[in-house]
């Protein structure tokens, strides 16, 4: 057999990284080469098709279901059957694909893991190819880890036990500047997609599993349908059978929640399921409403629970979506992590998450996430409850569900505020997560909650809104730049007071205070956050 020709990709600007040619082989970039010249055109034009979108709500601070699309509502149609590995999905763990927690998340008891290129990995180019080897190590058995601080040693149980692994890609938006085509950037999604399946894909497929994907910050309909083109090239290529792959598309954005059907209808030969995504929900409902008025104004992140109306009839309406149609229905993350030394935190945190999942176990739901492994026996108990023997509660219809246009924007419906110290924790939760993020860290414990990018997202986007929105907080202050400049300096002090000079100066924490206020008080709207933090990434 001749050697592959060598890949029209470079290289760019990267220091070379151990094993990193078990990655980046001539074949696998080849491969990603091809995906790039066949997708990346559609791809650009569907983010100008979001900017478009995004104006239009500007002008009309409205959304509706599509009237062009009213056959595939009412057809009679449905998606795949789940594949045996994906038909239980009670609890899934979230986490980035460290050595340690590509171990840990396997062997967490949880039926999936949701192996994290996208918000909880911040996309360095070591994060980016080392976690793809973790994955090949993984699935090879070949994976171990000493921690170097305890000396604690981790190891894979036996496969039989181990969890699915739902692999996330980064979202359309995000280059990776380190991988170019005739000089210009290839779509971090793409990256991440195509060295995973190719080196994988076959692999999983000789231990019983397959390809599955978690796809984000999904839009329209129309992007699932450039995912499910790029589902149906990647199979032949390699000469796998078509659908073998199956795909979660998460509902985060407040368009794509009145596309659920036909998303689901795009990728019907290879969709999974839809899930329910709370931070980068709410994120992207201010940054499309941002100009609505009053009414679109959120209160405090911690105040939007999952039983405000408008988050109620978004998760009912997916539930029934997904059963209508054949599909799972994956619930939000329960983000506590748990304390080592209160007991009394855990008790009341755990409460909460017990509840939480008994919530979404009683309404339909199929699954739910946890992001530590000591909340997945919380969650399993939940959905063992109702599930008892049976992998799902797909036969659940939810016919009793109606949700009409207007109940998934109904923000006012809310009755809470925005509040001083509801600031003040989104300017100190933005800067300890930017600042970890700019030195390589995605899912970062602030606060005992587990955080990821969209947290950063939604603490800029709420500062934003409330400064522009003209907002006066309970205790008379109105909520201007110069107010959130006060208290990101007062935070940025505290911050220094209490981990010490020495190691405030080896951080990232004026970049971080800085990069925060930049997102939040500038009058044009960054899209997203990670977009200029990316520019400021080392490695």
């Amino acid at each position: 057999m001749s050697a592959p020709a060598p890949s029209p990709l470079a290289i760019v600007d990267a220091e070379p990284l151990p094993r990193q040619d078990e990655v980046l082989t001539e074949a696998a970039l080849a491969f990603v080469a091809e995906l790039h010249r066949r997708f990346t055109p559609r791809r650009d034009e569907l983010l100008a098709r979001r900017a478009e979108r995004r104006a239009e709500i500007a002008r009309t601070s409205h959304l509706d279901f599509l009237p062009e699309t009213a056959q595939i509502r009412e057809g009679d149609w449905k998606v795949a059957p789940a594949p045996a590995a994906l038909n239980d999905r009670r609890v899934e763990i979230t986490g980035p694909t460290d050595r340690k927690m590509t171990i840990n998340a396997l062997n967490s008891g949880a039926k999936v893991w949701l192996a994290d290129f996208e918000d909880a990995s911040a996309p360095t180019w070591e994060n980016v190819v080392l976690g793809q080897l973790n994955l090949i190590d993984a699935y090879e058995r070949q994976i171990d880890f000493t921690d170097p601080k305890s000396g604690k040693s981790y190891a894979l149980k036996p496969a039989a036990e181990l969890a699915t692994v739902v692999m996330r890609p980064r979202g359309w938006h995000l280059e990776e500047r380190h991988l170019r085509f005739d000089g210009r950037p290839v779509p971090g999604a793409l990256v991440d997609f195509g060295l995973y399946f190719f080196h994988n894909a076959k692999r999983l497929i000789s231990l019983g599993k397959g390809p599955y994907f978690y796809l984000p910050k999904t839009e329209s309909h129309l992007e699932a349908r450039l995912w499910n083109d790029i589902f149906v090239f990647a199979q032949d290529y390699v000469g796998i059978p078509q659908g073998t792959v199956r795909a979660t598309v998460l509902i985060e954005t407040i368009t794509a929640a009145y596309e659920m059907e036909e998303i689901l209808y795009e990728l019907r030969d290879h969709a999974a399921g839809l899930n329910a995504g709370r931070w980068d929900y709410l994120f992207s409902i201010v940054k499309n409403f941002r100009d609505g008025g009053e009414k679109f104004v959120l209160p405090d992140r911690n105040a939007v629970t999952m039983t405000a109306p408008f988050m109620r009839a978004y998760t009912e309406l997916l539930v029934r979506t997904c059963h209508k149609r054949g599909a799972h229905a994956i619930g939000g993350m329960a983000a506590f992590i748990p304390s080592r030394k209160d007991a009394e935190v855990n008790k009341v945190a755990f409460e909460k998450v017990k509840a939480d999942k008994d919530r979404e176990a009683g309404d339909g739901f199929d699954g739910s996430w946890v992001a530590h492994p000591d909340l997945v026996p919380i969650a399993m108990a939940s959905f063992d409850a109702v599930l008892g023997d049976k992998p799902n509660q797909k036969d659940r219809l939810r016919e009793d569900v109606a949700v009409a246009p207007g109940d998934l924007i109904a923000i006012d419906s809310l009755d809470a505020k925005p509040t001083y110290d509801g600031l003040r924790n989104a300017v100190q939760v933005g800067i300890r997560y930017i600042e970890a993020w700019l030195r390589g860290l995605g899912a970062v414990g602030i606060f005992n909650l587990m955080e990821d990018a969209a947290t950063a997202e939604i603490s800029r986007s709420q500062i934003w809104q409330w400064i522009n929105a003209g907002v006066v907080f309970e205790n008379g202050k109105l909520a201007t730049a110069d107010l959130a400049r006060e208290v990101a300096a007062e935070e940025l002090a505290a911050i220094r007071a209490e981990i010490g000079e020495e190691a405030f100066a080896a951080g990232k924490w004026q970049q971080a205070h800085d990069l925060l206020l930049q997102v939040s008080l500038d009058s044009d709207y960054a899209d997203f956050l990670t977009l200029p933090a990316y520019e400021q990434l080392v490695g």
